[in-house]
């Protein structure tokens, strides 16, 4: 079965989130194990992408004015880590004895 946004088939899961959307979630969240390089590069293209989206909300788009802000809301969340990535010892959940 295929699956269509619009126009655009949607290939994956990722895509599908991002046609659905109208953003790419990524983009203002980060990625796990990203450079410091990488990490100001994706949030120049962020601030681009928001300032696109607010300036095309100010014009009368209802869409980009709601997409503005969600991806503003996603700029100022912070990913949960990965259990798996760090060790964290909690008091009384050992081995059952």
């Amino acid at each position: 079965m295929r699956t269509y946004i619009g126009h655009q088939q949607v290939v994956g899961s990722e895509e599908f989130e991002e046609l659905a959307l109208g953003i790419d979630r990524e983009l203002f969240l980060g990625v796990e194990d990203e450079t410091g390089e990488g990490r100001a590069a994706r949030q120049a293209a962020a601030r681009d992408v928001l300032a696109d989206l607010v300036a095309q909300g100010a014009a009368g788009d209802e869409v980009a004015a709601w997409d503005a802000l969600y991806a503003e809301a996603l700029t100022r969340t912070v990913p949960l880590l990965r259990s798996s990535a760090r060790s964290v010892r909690v008091p009384g959940a050992g081995e059952a004895a």
